[in-house]
């Protein structure tokens, strides 16, 4: 088993889903892996959370503990020798400190692009422990963009088999890179509980931000959104696959 690399709490964690023609997205899918659909349909996850307590090798970098971060993704499997390991690929993340873009960028040819970033959360006003809405925003040359979840109800385990468990419950991620190979890790969280959304949007040209073949298909409705309430996470260090 591979090192522990970082350590972190992730918060907050909005979804909001699309579905796509898989053909769009096989360019982007990893050596060893295949494309992991639900119900036969394809889909990408444009994800917003909050990164708190952030460690790496166990050390804590001044100003880089806790900060945001936006992602786009979609979903792969492959098989190992335990069974099927459920994985997510990024298309492009989001975060706000240029270092740590290029670590991701550098250790894991992750597209990592660093970006001024904010989040806002408001309560409900019945009940201060339930969040109501939940919002993302970065800038992108003067372009204000974001995400903003409305919150239907409370948390609970999703259903086995469902939508909500196949966007949420995934222990591994996979990255191609620049020759043609693969670098699989592990990341280790205990089962995480969503709430539904009763509204959901992306604001401002994030279609345009991620460009083709997203484009269009993000300036549609998501076919469905989330919030994950999040936990203590461990990402272990990377390995190649043979």
């Amino acid at each position: 088993m591979s090192a522990p690399f970082l350590s972190a709490s992730w918060r907050h964690v909005a979804v909001l889903n699309y579905a796509i023609d898989p053909a769009l997205l096989a360019p982007y899918v990893p050596a060893h892996t295949e494309l992991d659909l639900w119900k036969g349909r394809a889909y990408v996850s444009v994800v917003g959370f909050l990164f708190l307590r952030t460690t790496v090798l166990g050390l804590a970098i001044p100003f880089h503990r806790n900060f945001e971060e936006v992602n786009l993704r979609f979903y792969v499997r492959r098989h190992a020798m335990d069974g099927w390991r459920r994985a997510v690929v990024f298309i492009r993340e989001i975060v706000p400190r240029a270092a740590i873009a290029f670590t991701a960028r550098a250790l894991y040819n992750e597209n990592y692009v660093a970006r001024p970033m904010s989040h806002r959360l408001e309560w409900a006003d019945d009940d201060p422990d339930r969040l109501a809405t939940v919002a993302y925003r970065w800038n992108d040359k003067g372009r204000d963009l974001g995400l903003r979840l409305t919150i239907g109800g409370g948390y609970a385990l999703p259903a086995s088999g469902s939508e909500e468990e196949f966007v949420i419950e995934h222990y591994w991620g996979y990255t191609a890179q620049r020759d043609g190979g693969t670098v699989e890790y592990r990341v280790e969280h205990p089962p995480w509980r969503v709430a539904s959304a009763t509204g959901a949007e992306l604001d401002g040209d994030v279609g345009g931000f991620y460009g083709a073949p997203f484009d269009e298909l993000l300036r549609k409705p998501p076919v469905s959104a989330l919030l994950a309430e999040g936990s203590p996470v461990v990402v272990y260090r990377g390995r190649r696959i043979p």
